[in-house]
């Protein structure tokens, strides 16, 4: 299991547009080839910060959704609301307790 792990601030005018915007295309990432899971995390102390989680059956696959036109509108979209530069973490799973 690979996962991904992206971390994305926001100007706080623009966060409304970015939710309206994963709203609108949560599920179509989330059901893209290869995709197992997407979750989408805020920041308890720093209302701007969001985070992305997702399962991704391989790097492969998360690499296709990047070069995908599902990929390049939702970023397109998304990069010109950021305050920060994003941060991205690339993961191996290793175990898991449920």
């Amino acid at each position: 299991m690979f996962v991904r792990i992206v971390k994305m601030s926001f100007y706080k005018e623009h966060i409304k547009t970015f939710l309206n915007n994963f709203e609108e295309n949560k599920s179509n990432i989330r059901n893209f080839a290869g995709c197992n899971l997407l979750e989408l995390y805020r920041d308890k102390n720093n209302p701007n910060i969001f985070f992305t989680y997702s399962y991704w059956e391989s790097e492969n696959d998360l690499e296709y959704y990047k070069q995908s036109d599902l990929f390049k509108n939702v970023w397109s979209k998304t990069k010109p609301l950021f305050n920060e530069k994003p941060e991205a973490w690339s993961l191996d799973k290793m175990d898991s307790l449920e």
